[in-house]
């Protein structure tokens, strides 16, 4: 018994390896295009949610660069909770972003082993370039990749010479008859990966070595499927109903394509599907048809899901949004929750001003008085519970803290203080201008206007980074968030020569606005600055940060 196990056991390790080295290789390709081209990706992905076809896409390719379409869809949830996109276009997005997940699984299964000493020369030798920031996270990019195909080929050894084990062939032939169980189990693979994509891949490798059969294959991946979709739902419980709605929805769309999948397993013989493809191909092209069919059953009707999902999310409290609060007064005893609840109320002043920024941008082309009341109701939310926040901060440092606590609590009166100047910003600097160009017929240039739009979705982006650096302290983030904000600097001043340029060609329009333009671009610029001040606490923990620069090898 001890010598049949013991080849067993060693396959677990091997695995094992194998697999968080496909997990890590994964997060490390996520992690270089995040921090080289995020902003770049949100505007993007906010631009094409015009229409559905060009959602699905921008979607599909996102997905394809960050390596996860659960990234995609948490980009999404923060346009969903910043009214920058509608439900429907949403949920779109986040089935495109599978498709091109799926799409992006067959790019890494194809038979390249050789490039992987390419990639990771070309990896390191950019990852060197410590003063280009965009070509060193491009050199983790192709480093990624690289590790990618090495996992890969290190879960086909693995199981390979396992595959005869009488143990393994008893489980396979149990899973042979009880394709429910392989289902579930391709669900709980991917969720506990926290990525469909390394679950497939897994799966697929399994199935390239003869370990799993045909049927059992395809019911992991649909399992595997089903399971994707479960993470965001667990990723973002605590959000508003409409993001809420929307995940559901696509829980509710993949789990029944999912089912039915299974169900027309029993019936279909697999093996005459895809004839002339290896199993390990097989369970790829599965995985990719899976999505693609997926897509043509969500993008026509994305409302009905919706309406479906509506029902079944519990709504918001009833108490209007004014009087809710996430300050808990019974948790002042406590300073860990004390402190913890006031960052939860940080959280609903970022998304309340980042809705302010949405709600402005229009008025860059046109009035809109009922705009204008939208965000001075919005502003005096903002200014309740930056009041309110004061005062509970107050209360805790009236307590015991350590010194750790104490400096959390200054840090947080900090952003607050940064989240209450943008609203204000925006609320008063922002309503004048443009009450003003209403009240004296005057409108910016087409591209005047262009440029302003342009320079307000970097600012929305770099609002949403802020968010996510204020829910996980996340350094790598943080550090981005800086590094936006002095290229922020250098997209202000561009504009502004561009602005100047059109004055020295004397056309009326720039002549006309020259004074609000350039003071939005300004009040952007500070708006930007603003959020920023998220980042600076969790940097110099870090050791990231020096004065006013971010350290050389950060």
């Amino acid at each position: 018994m001890e010598r049949a196990g013991a080849p067993v056991i060693g396959f677990l390790i091997h695995l094992s390896a194998a697999v968080a080295l496909l997990l890590w290789a994964v997060r490390l390709v996520r992690t270089g295009i995040e921090r080289a081209f995020m902003t770049q990706v949100r505007q993007g992905l906010r631009r094409v949610c015009q229409n559905r076809l060009t959602a699905a896409m921008g979607g599909a390719l996102a997905a394809m660069l960050m390596q996860s379409g659960t990234a995609v869809t948490l980009i999404a949830s923060g346009f969903i909770a910043s009214s920058a996109i509608a439900p429907a276009a949403a949920l779109v997005l986040i089935v495109g972003a599978e498709l091109g997940s799926a799409l992006m699984a067959r790019v890494l299964f194809l038979p390249i082993q050789s490039a992987i000493p390419v990639l990771v020369l070309a990896g390191v030798i950019l990852n060197f370039r410590k003063h280009n920031h965009a070509l060193k996270q491009a050199g983790r990019v192709l480093i990624g990749l690289a590790l990618i195909l090495l996992a890969l080929g290190m879960i086909r050894a693995a199981t390979a010479p396992i595959a005869a084990n009488d143990i393994v062939r008893a489980i396979a032939a149990y899973l042979a008859g009880d394709l429910l169980s392989a289902w579930v189990l391709g669900a709980l693979l991917a969720w506990s990966m926290h990525s469909s994509l390394a679950a497939v891949l897994t799966v697929a490798s399994f199935a390239a070595t003869g370990l799993t059969a045909g049927p059992v294959a395809a019911a992991l991946v649909l399992g595997a499927n089903f399971g994707g979709a479960i993470i965001p739902m667990t990723l973002l419980s605590g959000t508003g109903r409409d993001v809420r709605a929307v995940v559901t929805a696509n829980t509710l769309a993949r789990g029944s394509l999912a089912v039915a999948g299974l169900l027309a397993l029993h019936i279909v013989e697999t093996e005459a599907l895809f004839p002339a493809l290896e199993q390990g191909t097989r369970a790829v092209t599965l995985h990719i048809l899976f999505n693609l069919a997926l897509a043509v059953f969500v993008l026509p009707w994305p409302g009905l899901f919706l309406d479906i999902s509506g029902h079944l999310v519990r709504s918001d409290p009833d108490a209007p949004q004014d009087d809710l609060s996430a300050l808990d007064p019974d948790a002042v005893a406590d300073p860990r929750l004390g402190i913890a609840c006031a960052r939860r109320e940080l959280m609903r002043m970022g998304e309340t001003v980042q809705a302010m920024l949405v709600q402005v941008k229009p008025l860059y082309r046109a009035w809109d008085a009922e705009a204008e009341a939208r965000i001075l109701r919005l502003e005096e939310a903002v200014d309740r519970m930056h009041f309110e926040s004061k005062l509970y901060i107050s209360r805790l440092r009236a307590g015991e803290l350590s010194d750790s606590q104490s400096r959390q609590t200054l840090e947080l009166v900090t952003v607050a203080n940064g989240l209450e100047e943008a609203a204000d910003r925006i609320a008063v600097n922002m309503l004048a201008i443009a009450r003003k160009m209403h009240r004296k017929a005057v409108n910016f240039s087409g591209e005047g206007v262009s440029d302003l739009e342009k320079l307000h979705d970097v600012v929305c982006s770099n609002a949403q980074l802020a968010m996510g650096v204020l829910t996980t302290g996340n350094p790598d983030d943080a550090r981005q968030l800086v590094a936006q904000k002095d290229e922020m600097r250098g997209l202000e001043q561009r504009l502004q020569e561009r602005h100047l340029q059109r004055l020295q060609d004397r056309r009326s329009d720039s002549v006309a606005s020259t004074n609000m333009h350039q003071e939005c671009l300004r009040l952007l610029k500070q708006i930007n600055t603003s959020f920023t001040y998220a980042a600076y606490p969790i940097l110099e923990e870090a050791g990231a940060f020096l004065g006013s620069r971010l350290t050389r090898n950060a």
